[in-house]
C-alpha cells in the first residue's frame, strides 16, 4: 500500500462534466449543428470503464441536452454505481442567463435525469465555473430553493473565478436554506493558485504536484475536488476551432488524462460528493 493511502484521512472525488467535444461556452450555434456528430456515449464509458478498473465511485454532472439526446446515458452511470448530478441544461454560462432561466434549465435537467433513472440531482455545477457571489447571488437561493443541497461551481482561480476564495468545501447560506460550495482542487502557490485540479492543467503540470496539493487538503481535512470532461480520455478526438489560447484552454495537451487518473486513484481513497454532504451534516 502506497503512503499516499496511509496517509488518507479524508476523502477527495473523481467529478465528471459530462457534455460533448463541441460543448465550449460561447459557441453554442456550433454545438447545434455539430449535434449529430457527437462523441459522448463513447468517451463517458471510457471513463466507466476507468473507474470500474480502479474501484472507484464519483460524481457526474450530467448536461441536461446531453441526457436528452442519449436517454441511455444517465441510467449507464447509474447503474454503474456513480452518483447523478446537474450540469445544467444549455452549456450556457449562468451569467447570461436570467433567474429564471436559470430556475428553468435547472428544473428541466432535473425533472429529466429523474424520469430517466429515478435519481433526482442534489448537487451542481455551472458551465466554465459561472456563478459568483457577486454576479449570481440569486443562483444559490435558487438551488437551495429546488433542493439541491451543494455546488460546485466557485472556483479560486484568477479570471474563471475569485482567486481569495475559499479553498475547501463551505456552507453558504441563503434564505431557502443552507448549501455546500465545494470548489475544485488547486495548488497554492506565492504567485496565485494553478489549476491542477482538471482541465489542461490536471494533463500540464507535473503529477507530484497534484499529489501534493492532495496531500496539504488531507491535512486540512478537505476534499480535493479532481474534474474530467469525457473528451479529456480521447486525446485524438476532434476540437472546434477557437483560436491557439483558448483552443488550448478548453481542450488542453493532446495526452489523455486516464493513465494519470487511474495512477491516483490507485493511491488516494475517493468518494462521491454526495456521500461526503451527508457525513458533513451528520457531523454538523
Amino acid at each position: 500500500m502506497s503512503n499516499d493511502r496511509q496517509a488518507t484521512v479524508v476523502a477527495h472525488a473523481i467529478t465528471v462534466d459530462v457534455e460533448d467535444w463541441f460543448h465550449v461556452c460561447g459557441a453554442e450555434q456550433a454545438a447545434s449543428e455539430l449535434s449529430g456528430q457527437g462523441r459522448v456515449l463513447h468517451t463517458t464509458s471510457l471513463v466507466l470503464d476507468l473507474l470500474r478498473s480502479c474501484g472507484v465511485r464519483g460524481t457526474f454532472f450530467v448536461l441536461g441536452s446531453v441526457a436528452s439526446r442519449h436517454p441511455e446515458l444517465a441510467p449507464l452511470i447509474v447503474d454503474a454505481g456513480h452518483e447523478l448530478a446537474s450540469h445544467g441544461w444549455s452549456h450556457r454560462l449562468v451569467t447570461a442567463l436570467s433567474a429564471q432561466e436559470f430556475a428553468d434549465e435547472l428544473l428541466r435537467t432535473a425533472d429529466l435525469l429523474e424520469q430517466q433513472t429515478g435519481k433526482r440531482p442534489e448537487g451542481f455545477r455551472a458551465p466554465r465555473w459561472s456563478l459568483s457571489r457577486q454576479r449570481t447571488p440569486w443562483a444559490f437561493e435558487i438551488l437551495a430553493q429546488q433542493g439541491y443541497r451543494y455546488d460546485s461551481s466557485l472556483t479560486p482561480l484568477a479570471l474563471i473565478g475569485d482567486p481569495s476564495g475559499p479553498l475547501l468545501p463551505h456552507r453558504i447560506e441563503t434564505a431557502a436554506g443552507t448549501l455546500w460550495e465545494i470548489p475544485p482542487l488547486v495548488t497554492a502557490t506565492p504567485l496565485g493558485n494553478l489549476p491542477t485540479g482538471g482541465g489542461w492543467g490536471f494533463r500540464f503540470f507535473p503529477s507530484a504536484i497534484i499529489r501534493h496539493s492532495l496531500r496539504a487538503y488531507q491535512r486540512q481535512g478537505g476534499s480535493g475536488v479532481l474534474f474530467i470532461h469525457p473528451r479529456e480520455l480521447d486525446p485524438d478526438g476532434p476540437r472546434l476551432r477557437l483560436g491557439l489560447l483558448r483552443e488550448f484552454a478548453t481542450y488542453g495537451p493532446r495526452n489523455s488524462a486516464a493513465g494519470r487518473l487511474a495512477a491516483l486513484m490507485r493511491s488516494f481513497s475517493f468518494l462521491p460528493l454526495g456521500e461526503q454532504v451527508s457525513t458533513w451534516q451528520t457531523a454538523s
